[in-house]
């Protein structure tokens, strides 16, 4: 059974694999561990009895399979006619990538959460964020024993599962000499063969899991090619077999059994992270939405902002700000390779019940991925990375914000953090990258997400003092939000009203809107979600010479004017400003930023300051609503700025 296994495990890959095969045995280096990369799904199509073996019998056959890339190798190698020098090379792995498979099901493709004793001995693909990630060690694979009545030559593999420690046979394993009962080996001296061996911890994707669930966690164990390649806050999806791990025999204690999976293929799912399918005919109803609001453009954004957190009424600018947000700028990189960031950050500083909360939950919701967290619940380690200690070894574990690489970290409550630990996401929010050094392991981690603070004042707010002062955030942290909206619950008879009959009319009609496809009223949340995900990887937007002028005036203004806005008005105000333009920009389904779009960009600029440069008094954004006819509202609000600052260099 076993010569045949590897035989037809050998035609397998000289029919679909050879290329493979041949790339391996014209390598130069011997010693290196050679990945052999299968998929099971195209195993199954041709060989559906092996294909089952090795499914149900994985530590059976993967040995097998191996001895049949050995084998395939061979069969290369006596036809081989190439130029290049040919050998066979002793250590090569087949990797098996059971995903997009007809396995691809809940018995084979559980949860970490779901991981039972039934699971235990088959190939089983698990999927989940590296949260830490151990020290490459060097690990005993095999010894070759001899023994000493009939000379017979074996070898012994140590067991994984009982900390690798070697088990002798209790008599010869001899086939030759049925009559041969010796007990006695000797050990053949340099014929100790070790591997690389990583040990990482895969957590469960919190998207995945119901309210008031807690997410689980499992050890996976690496070894020889697979080392190294994964770091923590990578997503992967990995394929081995489950096994037990338990530690060793202690008279009068209970032997616990810790569920471990043995890799035999990981795959990163980074460039996956936010991937939403978006059908073609999607794309085409985008379009031609577009189309109906050619005239009105801003009209038709207005619709889909009236999408976001439907159940708060109004606050425009809010709303604006968080669409912008989540759909970021262009990343840019320069000549010597310097990068200036493209996603934006935005803080939510206001009184108690304005809906800031609201908003991190629903901004959440629209990323695929996201992480929230609390200021009261996060310390620094919690944010970024922190060192453990596990098993006598220091291992980094990730935090919130090397989780929500790629994606978006929500902090509620920001004013709860300690300074401290507020200090500690400076680098996070500008380079995007965070540099540790904790317990002799120094690296640096992606942090490539966007950050959503939500914060109360500090007492009363005081329009008349700076940011700083309200709430109590140090000015190089203020620096890094590209926009930070004020919301204060001041008292306006007309906007209570008109607040109250929206909530008791949610309470009356409850189902209302929930499933309206209609592109023209308010936005369903997966069509919105889809929305922004297409446009932030399908336009490019580049800066037009009069967004230019107008982006520039207007900074060079802010640094005259602003006294009380110094934290603010500092170079990452104009990279700021490029970047909001360039998200309005892909928020009305255009590759070029125009003069419209640099207006929109100033206009949230505008909401952020306590004092401003064009306008004389700066309104609440709390009572900021959607207005009747945005089209012609936006050319008074260009020509404003035009009579009142006519000497100014702002010229549109």
């Amino acid at each position: 059974m076993a010569s045949e296994a590897v035989q037809a495990f050998a035609r397998f890959l000289l029919r679909h694999h050879s290329q493979q095969i041949i790339s391996i045995v014209v390598s130069q280096d011997l010693m290196l561990h050679h990945p052999v990369h299968i998929d099971f799904a195209e195993l199954t199509e041709e060989d559906p009895p092996l294909a089952y073996l090795l499914f149900s019998q994985p530590t059976v056959f993967l040995p097998f399979f191996d001895n049949g890339a050995s084998l395939a190798q061979r069969i290369v190698l006596e036809d081989f006619k190439g130029p290049e020098i040919a050998s066979f090379k002793e250590f090569v792995h087949v990797r098996i990538n059971i995903s997009g498979s007809p396995l691809e099901c809940p018995e084979t493709f559980p949860s970490i959460g779901r991981v039972r004793v039934k699971h235990r001995g088959i190939l089983l693909t698990l999927k989940g964020t590296v949260i830490r990630s151990g020290s490459v060690k060097m690990i005993e694979g095999e010894r070759d024993y001899e023994c000493r009545k009939c000379k017979h030559k074996f070898k012994v593999y140590p067991e994984l599962e009982a900390g690798n420690a070697i088990r002798l046979p209790s008599s010869c394993p001899s086939q030759r000499d049925k009559l041969c009962e010796g007990a006695s080996f000797q050990f053949i001296e340099n014929s100790i063969i070790c591997h690389d061996y990583q040990e990482i911890k895969i957590q469960e994707s919190t998207q995945v899991l119901g309210v008031g669930s807690i997410p689980r966690s499992i050890p996976i164990v690496l070894k020889d090619d697979l080392v190294d390649i994964v770091k923590a806050g990578d997503d992967v999806i990995i394929t081995g077999v489950l096994t037990a791990k338990w530690s060793s025999d202690l008279k009068d204690v209970r032997c616990d059994l810790d569920p471990i999976l043995i890799a035999n293929h990981v795959r990163r799912t980074n460039e996956l992270k936010s991937d939403i399918d978006i059908p073609d005919d999607i794309v085409e109803k985008f379009k031609h939405f577009w189309t109906d609001f050619k005239d009105t453009p801003l009209k038709g954004r207005n619709a889909i902002l009236q999408g976001i957190c439907p159940q708060v009424f109004g606050l425009f600018t809010v709303k604006l700000a968080v669409a912008l947000t989540l759909i970021g700028g262009v990343q840019h990189v320069d000549a010597s390779g310097t990068k200036v960031r493209g996603d934006s950050h935005l803080l939510l500083v206001g009184d108690p019940g304005t809906g800031k909360s609201q908003f991190l939950k629903f901004a959440a919701k629209l990323s695929n991925r996201s992480v929230i967290t609390t200021g009261l619940g996060s310390t620094s380690a919690g944010l970024t990375v922190t060192a453990v200690k596990d098993g006598g070894e220091w291992m980094l574990e990730a935090g919130a914000l090397v989780l929500a690489d790629g994606g978006l970290c929500c902090i509620d409550e920001f004013d709860s953090m300690r300074e401290h630990d507020r200090a500690t996401i400076h680098e996070a929010m500008e380079q995007q990258t965070i540099s540790i050094a904790k317990a002799g392991l120094v690296t640096t981690l992606s942090t490539r997400t966007i950050v959503f603070g939500a914060t109360n004042a500090k007492g009363q707010y005081d329009p008349t003092k700076s940011l700083s002062v309200n709430t109590t955030l140090s000015g190089p942290l203020l620096s890094r939000f590209d926009i930070v909206l004020v919301l204060l619950d001041t008292k306006n008879p007309e906007w209570d009203a008109i607040v109250s009959s929206h909530i008791l009319a949610e309470q009356v009609e409850p189902e209302r809107g929930k499933k309206n496809e209609d592109l023209t009223n308010v936005w369903p949340l997966p069509m919105l979600r889809r929305y922004i995900h297409f446009v932030k990887g399908y336009f490019k937007p580049v800066l037009t010479k009069e967004a230019e002028r107008i982006i520039s005036s207007y900074y060079q203004l802010q640094r005259r004017t602003a006294t009380q806005n110094a934290a603010r008005t500092t170079v990452r105000m104009l990279e700021s400003l490029i970047r909001l333009a360039q998200a309005h920009a892909r928020l009305m389904f255009r590759n070029e930023v125009t003069r419209l779009d640099a207006i929109a960009a100033i206009l949230c600029i505008e909401s952020s300051m306590t004092t401003s440069a064009i306008v004389d008094s700066v309104g609440n954004a709390l009572h900021s609503n959607f207005a009747e006819n945005p089209d012609q509202e936006c050319i008074l609000a260009i020509l404003r700025p035009i009579l009142i600052y006519n000497s100014s260099s702002i010229i549109v």
